[in-house]
């Protein structure tokens, strides 16, 4: 008896009917008050009705009854997540891993606990100290800027006077006005430090806009008296009639699909769908009997038609998820090869956008790691590799692309295969489509696979220079250099980084690339944490008004590589 009620409990569940497997299970659990299993399945019911405190009941008892379960302690950690209890639910799954380390769900599960938790605590936490706070603290800021010559005038400008009050608000503000050359003069006058820069009439000065004059008062309108409710026309009848008709019908096809009646299921909830097409929920009913059935191309169509239509009709985010979840189960069941799992695991992921379900989640966790199984299983045919190669020769990018997505394919048998060159080669082609931080990531992968492979600092460094982080790109070449001292594409790349930084340290670059090269620079933590030291303005200051003393500074390694860094950002110019 209580097997029976539990099949019916799951029939219910996976038919959403997530109450009516809340009662089956109680009555199961009644028979059979010690198996853990019941009380793990209302757990998961609870917790898809949103009644955590219930499902936490729950789940307690199911640890209690099977200590050594680890779905006890999923259910534990998703009931506490529910309830933003994220502490325990951290423990909880932690301690399920001690019992299967392997387990995918608790991973998953520990994985979104500690991002819920880490976003709950953002949230609650001040705002973290900006190095740059005390500059733009109290009414010491305004008597600075105005008894400066150049920042004076800007004071009676009301956009430069707005912004300067955001960044006071909140310095993080910083950053969004730091290509405007009045907020980086401004910022030099308050750190006691000059910034090169353009000036005159080379500055973009925003003309003052005219006052907008205050439009009179609208007059309150008085509420309208709401209309008496109408008697229902003939239609509206026949309408209402239709939805009751069409809802008695779903039930009988519920009652059908417990029963594992498919077909009379089917033909239910096709007349319901008949009687009221503005119900999208006996769509995605048909499609979970087509699921249990195996026609798994008919509960596709119905999928994509409920989600269409659910559109149209702006249905609930949960109902679009459910049918998106459906389809992408019905994808895995047909999934014969690792490339087969792709289209599945995009629509759990579309399914997650429109409502965050744990079902789902977890069914998109099973889909990767059988992905990813199968790629391992799957025999590699190099002739693919030959005709991919063939197909796109003058970027080669296909060939690389498919060398990397088959990291796995039996070459552990053959381990001088180099797949690491494959990662310089994608570089190579992301660097000349302009995709940088696709070619720098690729780069990086190269040297983590092979550090000894000079070609792959090549690369790195390529694509920083393109990024125009030359300081960067110059250690990336030098590090290259150590490893094959004679390559002549790292001495030449070197060579272009110390031609560039000279370039700036001597002043020769157009206001508008200085102008570009500070602002990227000022959003730099380290550049903004040596201009904050007071240290280090001190020794600005004595770099412009006392060279002698500059020259003692100089004297310091680590005082000499901050300014060498100030150089190379564009910040200081030597003379």
């Amino acid at each position: 008896m209580a097997e029976e009620a539990k099949a019916k409990g799951n029939a219910a569940f996976s038919a959403g009917d997530h109450e009516a497997a809340v009662r089956h299970f109680s009555d199961a659990i009644a028979l059979a008050p010690s198996n853990h299993v019941l009380y793990s399945n209302r757990s998961a019911a609870y917790a898809s009705l949103n009644n955590f405190a219930e499902a936490l009941a729950d789940a307690k008892k199911t640890v209690e009854l099977k200590p050594d379960w680890p779905k006890g302690y999923s259910r534990l950690g998703a009931a506490y997540v529910g309830s933003h209890n994220y502490g325990d639910a951290i423990s909880a799954y932690k301690k399920g891993l001690e019992i299967d380390p392997h387990n995918e769900a608790l991973k998953s599960g520990l994985k979104d606990a500690e991002a819920a938790a880490a976003k709950s605590f953002r949230s609650r936490a001040p705002p973290t100290d900006n190095p740059f706070n005390s500059a733009f603290a109290g009414p010491e800021m305004w008597a600075k800027l105005t008894a400066d010559p150049t920042t004076r005038s800007y004071l009676q400008q009301p956009d430069f006077i707005t912004m300067m009050q955001e960044i006071q608000k909140n310095p993080n503000n910083l950053n969004l006005y730091l290509k405007d050359q009045r907020v980086m003069q401004a910022l030099g006058v308050l750190l006691n430090v000059k910034f090169k820069g353009p000036t005159g009439d080379d500055m973009e000065i925003p003309e003052e806009e005219s006052p907008k004059k205050s439009e009179p008062a609208k007059e309150e309108k008085k509420p309208e008296p709401e209309p008496e409710p109408m008697e229902l026309t003939e239609d509206g009848k026949e309408k209402k009639d239709r939805k009751a008709q069409a809802l008695k019908e779903k039930e009988e096809g519920n009652a059908a699909y417990k029963k594992k009646d498919f077909e009379k299921a089917i033909a239910h909830y096709t007349k319901a769908l008949e009687l009221d097409d503005e119900d999208i929920s006996y769509l995605t009913n048909r499609a979970a009997v087509y699921l249990e059935m195996g026609q798994y191309e008919e509960c596709i169509k119905d999928c994509d038609k409920a989600v269409e239509r659910g559109r149209e009709l702006r249905s609930d985010f949960k109902m679009l998820a459910r049918a998106l979840t459906r389809k992408g189960t019905a994808l895995v069941k047909m999934a014969k090869c690792s490339k087969d799992f792709e289209p599945a695991i995009e629509t759990f992921q579309k399914a997650l956008t429109e409502h965050r379900n744990p079902d789902t989640l977890k069914r998109l966790n099973e889909a990767e790691k059988a992905k990813k199984e199968l790629e391992q299983q799957e025999i590699f045919d190099p002739t693919i590799a030959d005709e991919e190669r063939e197909k796109d020769r003058p970027c080669a990018c296909a060939y690389a692309h498919l060398c990397i997505r088959t990291h796995a394919f039996h070459y552990l048998s053959h381990p001088v295969i180099h797949v690491f060159s494959a990662y310089s080669n994608r570089a190579a082609c992301y660097t000349k489509l302009g995709a940088l931080p696709e070619a720098l990531k690729d780069a990086e992968k190269c040297i983590e696979l092979d550090p000894t492979f000079s070609k792959g600092y090549t690369r790195k460094g390529a694509a920083q220079f393109f990024m125009k982080e030359y300081d960067k790109a110059l250690e990336t070449y030098q590090e290259g250099l150590k490893l094959d001292p004679e390559n002549q594409e790292l001495l030449d790349g070197m060579r272009r980084c110390v031609q560039q930084i000279n370039k700036a340290g001597r002043g020769e670059l157009s206001p508008e690339e200085l102008k570009e090269r500070q602002a990227k620079a000022m959003q730099d933590p380290e550049i903004q944490n040596i201009l904050s030291d007071p240290v280090m303005r001190q020794v600005l200051v004595d770099f412009q008004e006392n060279p002698k003393a500059a020259q003692e500074h100089m004297k310091n390694p680590m005082v000499m590589n901050k300014i060498q860094k100030l150089i190379n950002a564009g910040i200081v110019q030597m003379r």
